[in-house]
């Protein structure tokens, strides 16, 4: 059965000011609208009687993924103050139960617009300077040292590697099981695992594992324009988080744009220092197309499976 998603939930003002009231905040509450957000959970916003008053933002959490609540409050807690743009603040997290019948947060709302809608006004160099810019905040993410290499959960590190090799041998094979499992073509699942053995030793470069947003694209992150200027002024959605390789952050953020996009995020990115760094994007973009494959097939999606299996088949001619 496909996961269930993004809970629909009609918040009245009476339960988000008993929300709001458990922060200990004594602002009345004067009306909740939906936000955009990602796929996963649904995102509101609690605006207030007094306007002097910032609004506030509250995000649920599907049943079936609950514990995201607790990793992407340890996850923000990592990043807090330690990158140049503005993120969220946690005022309150709830797994009780109690109020929603759903694990949610409280938190602060960030200046800005949603960048995937702003850029669509934006001229071609204005556009391009902002993603130099998420290149640059890629950087600041990759200063701050993990433990070990892995996914991470509620608390930390989940299935900690001692190498970047170990982590991702266990992942393409983890998601080779599962492409099969939901109806991949099984052939072409030993393709893309001859392909990763061959080119394995590309993971061993990186020795030191770094906090990776994993899912740093225009829809996660906020920007203004002043002055014909544009400027990221915040970053959302720390769900998918990972402690790894910071080229597998970077592999993930240009998997979506156009060229000329690409490489402004690599010109703001700076210097690899990386022997065959290139060579080892294009092993990270194949193992993400194999996992949103699997995450597709995983929600229900099969519309894009097709399209997704050509990708695969593409990325294995790299």
């Amino acid at each position: 059965m496909p996961l269930h998603l993004k809970p629909d939930l009609q918040l009245s003002v009476a339960t988000a000011q008993a929300i709001v009231d458990q922060a200990g905040s004594e602002h009345a509450v004067a009306a909740v609208s939906r936000l955009h957000g990602g796929e996963i959970a649904a995102v509101y916003e609690i605006a207030f009687v007094d306007p002097a008053s910032s609004p506030l933002v509250l995000k649920v959490y599907p049943d079936e993924l609950h514990w995201k609540m607790q990793k992407e409050v340890t996850v923000i807690g990592l990043v807090q103050d330690r990158v140049s743009v503005s993120v969220p603040r946690i005022l309150f997290s709830d797994d009780s139960k109690r109020l929603l019948g759903l694990n949610f947060t409280l938190m602060t709302r960030l200046d800005g617009s949603i960048l995937g809608r702003l850029e669509t006004a934006l001229p071609s160099a204005q556009k391009l300077s902002v993603y130099a810019q998420i290149g640059g905040l890629l950087r600041e993410f990759h200063r701050i040292s993990m433990e070990a290499f892995g996914y991470i959960g509620p608390k930390g590190v989940w299935t900690a590697h001692p190498t970047n090799r170990l982590y991702l041998t266990h992942q393409f094979q983890r998601k080779l099981n599962e492409f099969t499992e939901r109806g991949g073509d099984a052939g072409l699942a030993q393709q893309v695992a001859d392909h990763f053995a061959g080119r394995a030793e590309l993971l061993d470069a990186c020795t030191r594992a770094v906090l990776c947003h994993n899912d740093l694209h225009a829809g996660n992150l906020l920007a203004s324009v002043a002055d014909g200027s544009p400027r990221l002024t915040g970053v959302l959605d720390f769900e998918n988080a990972l402690a790894g390789d910071p080229l597998m952050d970077v592999a993930k953020s240009l998997y979506y744009l156009d060229a000329e996009s690409r490489q402004a995020v690599v010109r703001g990115y700076g210097t690899m220092d990386r022997a065959r760094w290139s060579q080892t994007l294009d092993l990270y973009h194949l193992y993400f197309v194999l996992e949103l494959w699997c995450w597709m097939a995983q929600i229900g999606n099969g519309q894009r499976l097709e399209q997704l299996t050509l990708d695969l088949t593409t990325a294995l001619e790299i």
